[in-house]
């Protein structure tokens, strides 16, 4: 039985799990059975670190915060054999190097496995935050299906494809940067610096945006929802807007990457009722004829522990 810890690294919060699995099994079936056996949440605030501090001295504040987070678990668990971390950024394949955060300003070419591996005294294996939940997710249904694509709906709209039974990362570690599909052509200025990305539309920031346009009044993106609930015509057409343009992207993804299994992750999925006909209607408009009613779209299974598993498990999968 090894035991792993999985960590999910956000713009704002810290999430790390305590992961056990049977690695015997693994190796004769190249299936995993993991067991999340302890959960802790930190509020960090990152993002903020990284606007208002020069890089290097945010980049220590983050390791510093990270590994104090790890030292906790082995404490109590001190047969962890490794750390597997899902982190929003650019990873690159070959080196592991973060290469940019477009979630965390200012960081550029850091090397998060092998710095905290010098104060943690393990091995550290590092991927993109929203591949680490679709492999996660991936686990979970890996006795039915052997691939998918992974929408993480937060912040902005992360993406993660597992192709054949592994990660597809690209030769430059940005693959699946789906929130950045240009859904309409001149809309809203994105981060990226482009306009009309999905993401702009489909995130909890792009529902806001949408709200604040035909209110003038800035909320949440789970407030606009229970707005929405409550018939608030506003929010509903917030919503419906997310759902649309998420299909919109998703059609020309799956015209590209022919997978039958798409999972909806992230906070704004709790939200998923109040743009699902809409989403359905506009998926089944724009797919080309051959794939029209064999896509199968469902909502995660893990929630927000997807990306504590699957780092966990991408990190046994590396070092195996």
């Amino acid at each position: 039985m090894a035991t792993l810890i999985g960590i999910d690294v956000g713009g704002t919060n810290l999430r790390l799990g305590v992961v056990k699995y049977n690695d015997a099994f693994i190796e004769e079936t190249q299936q995993a059975q993991p067991q999340l056996i302890e959960e802790k949440r930190f509020q960090t605030d990152f993002s903020t670190l990284c606007k208002s501090h020069e890089p290097k001295q945010a980049w220590q504040s983050i390791l510093n915060a990270i590994a104090a987070a790890v030292e906790s678990m082995q404490l109590k668990h001190p047969e962890i054999s490794a750390v597997g971390i899902g982190f929003p950024g650019f990873i690159d394949p070959k080196t592991q190097a973060i290469s940019q955060s477009p979630n965390l300003p200012g960081l550029s070419n850091v090397d998060l496995s092998n710095d905290l591996s010098q104060i943690i005294e393990l091995p550290v294996i590092t991927e993109n935050d929203a591949l680490a939940a679709a492999y996660g997710e991936y686990i979970s249904r890996a006795t039915q299906i052997n691939s998918l694509i992974y929408l993480g709906l937060g912040t902005g709209v992360g993406g993660g494809l597992i192709l054949n039974g592994q990660p597809f990362q690209g030769q430059h570690g940005v693959a699946m940067e789906v929130g950045h599909i240009t859904v309409l052509p001149n809309g809203r200025l994105c981060g990226c610096g482009n306009h009309g990305c999905m993401e702009q539309y489909a995130s909890a920031s792009g529902i806001a945006i949408s709200y604040f346009e035909t209110n003038n009044q800035y909320l949440k993106a789970h407030e606009i929802a229970d707005l929405a609930r409550q018939g608030d015509q506003n929010a509903i057409a917030a919503y419906h807007l997310a759902g649309k343009t998420l299909a919109q992207a998703l059609a020309h993804l799956l015209k590209v990457i022919d997978v039958t299994d798409v999972v909806i992750g992230g906070g704004v999925s709790a939200g998923w009722a109040l743009m699902e006909l809409v989403f359905a209607q506009q998926l089944d408009e724009d797919l080309i004829p051959a794939l029209r009613g064999k896509v199968n779209v469902t909502i995660s299974q893990l929630g927000d522990q997807a990306g504590i598993i699957g780092a966990a498990m991408l990190a046994s999968q590396k070092l195996q």
